[in-house]
């Protein structure tokens, strides 16, 4: 399990930088990176990111108006960490809840002891890896590792394991996309995909392509977004070959 973190930053430069040196800490996933306030509010409700990471060299006031209008929403906000070229926002940083103010250049020291006091502060808990499915008075115990996806098949689903077999559980798919870990990612109105045995993916035909078996399930557009995301975890520890 990691910790996943949405950016808000209108410099793209900047906000690669920051996911670069993120990855030497581990731990943690972008989930999304905006542009601008009303795209953080929108994907902060969306992806439910444990952390943001705001740029505020550039509209901090706006920031900060972002916020407070977040607290309409949310019983708990995500933890807020500003970055900023100098300390002139750091004080209305403080005022507004933010957990820390990261000064740019980035200095080791300071952001591994920020680091450190925020996973001490919210520790990782392991997601359960064993999901039961009841039906009655049957109880069914089967390992989330072992699924390779989840189908609807009308008012219940099927979960299609690794070794062919197939549980069912007289319940409807959305029952389920909450109730499995991270790695378990919605593509397709009929289909939940365990995001491990994924071996590629094509936006030409919008099909993702299985390690079992070549088997390929589709992919919709109004999940199109939950692909992006997937593409960008899967390529984040991968060598690209592109001409």
């Amino acid at each position: 399990m990691e910790y996943t973190y949405t950016i808000i930053d209108s410099d793209a430069t900047s906000n690669l930088q920051l996911q670069h040196y993120l990855e030497d800490y581990g731990d943690f996933t972008c989930a999304s990176i905006a542009k601008d306030s009303n795209e953080g509010i929108n994907f902060i409700l969306k992806y439910s990111p444990q952390i943001v990471f705001i740029n505020l060299n550039h509209k901090a006031h706006e920031y900060f108006q972002m916020v407070m209008e977040l607290h309409q929403y949310l019983n708990t906000l995500p933890i807020l960490i500003g970055i900023a070229k100098g300390k002139q926002h750091a004080y209305d940083a403080i005022k507004s809840g933010f957990f820390d103010y990261w000064l740019m250049p980035y200095n080791e020291f300071d952001i591994r002891k920020s680091l450190l006091r925020l996973k001490k502060q919210m520790p990782l808990e392991r997601e359960p890896q064993t999901l039961c499915l009841s039906s009655y008075k049957d109880f069914q115990y089967i390992n989330t590792d072992e699924i390779l996806y989840l189908k609807a098949d009308n008012n219940a689903t099927e979960f299609v394991m690794k070794d062919g077999t197939i549980n069912n559980a007289f319940k409807t798919l959305k029952t389920f996309e909450n109730q499995l870990p991270k790695n378990f990612i919605r593509i397709h109105q009929s289909y939940i995909v365990n995001v491990n045995f994924i071996s590629r993916i094509s936006y030409g035909k919008s099909v993702c392509t299985l390690k079992q078996n070549k088997q390929q399930l589709p992919f919709s557009k109004s999940y199109k977004k939950n692909i992006d995301y997937l593409k960008q975890a899967l390529s984040k520890n991968t060598i690209s070959a592109l001409n």
